[in-house]
C-alpha cells in the first residue's frame, strides 16, 4: 500500500510571476489556509510583487526581484507555483527544480519540444513533482465527460471534435493588441497560447493511446491591415474618425464596457487601482498598447485554425480554433463503438446517446446536468490547485492529475500542429 504524508501543516508555496494566473492559484490559500500557505512571491515588478505579497502577509524579507535573490537564502518552501511568460516557464522551472522546489506550472509547459524534454529529463533525474496547469481537466463538464469515458458508457473512442471559439473582444484584447499578439514577444504561437488545454484534451480523453501523426491549417484571415475598414485610424482615441461606430473601439470596450482591465491597464498601474476614466483616457491616447487600431498592430497570430489528429489505434480527431467569434465557448463530441458524447462546457450540460433498434427509435439520450463556474475555465482554477496539495501529501493521482509525463503529449501535439501548418504536410510524432 502506498504511504499517504498525513501533514497537519499547510504546505507552504512561493509565487513566481505574480501576475492574474498565479493571483488566482495562490488564492486558494486565502480560502483554505490549513492546506496553502504563500510564504514568498517573486517578480521584478515592485507594484505586482508587492501586492501580491500583501493580499497574503507575506514578510518584507520574503518577497524577491528575482530568482537569485530566492536561492541566495535557501529554499523557504516545498513548492512553487510558476506563474511566469511563455518563454520563461522552462529556464525558471529548471532553477527551481535545482533549488530543492515541486513545481505547479501554468501551461504552456515552454515554446519548444527540446525545452519541454530538457525540463522532464531535470524532473526526472532530480524525483521532483511538476504538475502543469491545464485547468479544463478539473472542470465539472471535462472530468465528468472523461470518467464516463473511463466507465466504457461509449465503448472505446472513435472520432473526437472539439471547437474553441474566442469571443471578438477576447480575441482583439489578448491576441491582437496584448501580450500574446505575437510570437516573437510572447514565444507561443496562437494554438499553444490559447489552445494548449484543448490538445491536453484531445490527448486525455485518449489517454494510453498516443497521437501518431498530425496536420493542420490556418491563417490570419481577419485582423490584418488590408482588412481595415475605410478611413480607420492607428489608434482609437487619436485619429480614427470612425471610432465611435466601431465593434472595437478602446473607449467602448475598456471604459464603457470595463473588460480586460487586469491587461489594459497594466501600463498604469502605478497610479494605484483607483485611476481616474481620464487617467485611463490618456493612457489609450499615448503609449496603451490597447489603444491601438485592431488592423493596425503588430499580431501575427492565426484567427482561424484547423488540427488533424490520427491516434495509434487509428482512431482520429479534429479541432478548430475561431477566433472573433460573438460568443465564446467550448464545444466537444466524442464518438465511440458504443455511443456518443456531445456539449457545450458553457451551457453546464452534455448528451450521452447511444444507439436503439425498436421502433420508431434510433437512438436514445441522457441529458446530464453540472454545475458550471461562470469563470473562463468552467471552475477547474482551484480544484487543480487543491489536487496539487493532495499529490503534495503523498495521496493517490485523480483522474484529471496534470503530471508532466501526462501533459507533454498534448504539447507535442500542438508543436506539431504548427510544424504541420507552415510546411503544409502530415507531421509523425514521437513517442516518450
Amino acid at each position: 500500500m502506498k504511504e499517504t504524508n498525513t501533514r497537519s501543516t499547510p504546505l507552504k508555496a512561493i509565487v513566481v510571476g505574480a501576475g492574474n494566473r498565479s493571483k488566482t492559484y495562490a488564492s486558494y490559500a486565502l480560502t483554505h489556509p490549513d492546506e496553502l500557505q504563500v510564504v514568498g512571491v517573486v517578480d521584478p515588478d515592485e507594484i505586482r510583487r508587492h501586492q501580491l505579497a500583501d493580499i497574503h502577509g507575506v514578510a518584507a524579507d520574503r518577497r524577491f526581484a528575482n530568482l537569485e535573490q530566492l536561492f541566495a537564502i535557501g529554499p523557504i518552501a516545498e513548492a512553487a507555483i510558476n506563474g511566469t511568460m511563455d518563454a520563461i516557464h522552462v529556464p525558471t522551472s529548471l532553477q527551481l527544480l535545482a533549488n530543492g522546489y515541486d513545481i505547479l506550472l501554468e501551461k504552456p509547459i515552454g515554446i519548444s519540444r527540446e525545452e519541454i524534454m530538457e525540463l522532464h529529463k531535470a524532473a526526472t533525474e532530480r524525483g521532483r513533482k511538476i504538475m502543469i496547469c491545464h485547468v479544463l481537466r478539473y472542470a465539472p463538464f471535462y472530468r465528468e465527460i472523461r470518467q464516463r469515458i473511463a466507465d466504457g458508457v461509449i465503448g472505446d473512442i472513435v472520432n473526437i471534435q472539439t471547437t474553441e471559439h474566442v469571443s471578438y473582444h477576447h480575441m482583439a484584447t489578448a491576441f491582437v493588441r496584448g501580450k500574446w499578439s505575437n510570437k516573437e514577444q510572447c514565444g507561443s504561437s496562437m494554438l499553444m497560447a490559447k489552445c494548449c488545454h484543448d490538445m491536453d484534451l484531445l490527448t486525455w480523453l485518449k489517454s494510453g493511446i498516443p497521437p501518431v501523426r498530425v496536420t493542420s491549417s490556418g491563417r490570419q484571415l481577419f485582423f490584418r491591415n488590408d482588412r481595415a475598414p475605410e478611413g480607420a485610424g492607428t489608434r482609437c482615441l487619436t485619429d480614427c474618425p470612425i471610432e465611435a461606430e466601431c465593434l472595437y473601439s478602446a473607449r467602448r470596450q475598456y471604459i464603457e464596457l470595463d473588460r480586460w482591465g487586469v491587461y489594459v491597464w497594466r501600463s498604469i498601474e502605478h497610479l494605484g487601482p483607483t485611476a481616474s476614466v481620464e487617467q485611463k483616457l490618456e493612457s489609450l491616447r499615448t503609449d496603451n498598447p490597447y489603444g491601438r487600431c485592431v488592423w493596425h498592430c503588430d499580431n501575427d497570430a492565426v484567427d482561424t485554425q484547423s488540427v488533424v489528429v490520427e491516434y495509434a489505434d487509428g482512431s482520429t480527431a479534429t479541432h478548430n480554433l475561431v477566433g472573433n467569434t460573438s460568443r465564446p465557448c467550448r464545444s466537444v463530441h466524442i464518438i465511440g463503438t458504443k455511443g456518443e458524447i456531445s456539449g457545450v462546457m458553457e451551457e453546464g450540460a452534455f448528451t450521452i446517446r447511444h444507439p436503439v433498434s425498436a421502433a420508431g427509435s434510433v437512438y436514445s439520450e441522457e441529458l446530464v446536468k453540472l454545475k458550471v463556474s461562470m469563470d473562463m475555465h468552467g471552475g477547474g482554477d482551484l480544484r487543480l490547485v487543491e489536487d496539487f496539495i493532495r499529490i503534495q501529501r503523498g495521496e493517490e493521482a485523480s483522474l484529471s492529475t496534470t503530471s508532466l509525463e501526462d501533459s507533454i503529449y498534448g504539447h507535442l501535439l500542438g508543436f506539431g500542429a504548427d510544424q504541420a501548418m507552415g510546411q503544409n504536410t502530415w507531421v509523425t510524432l514521437e513517442s516518450l
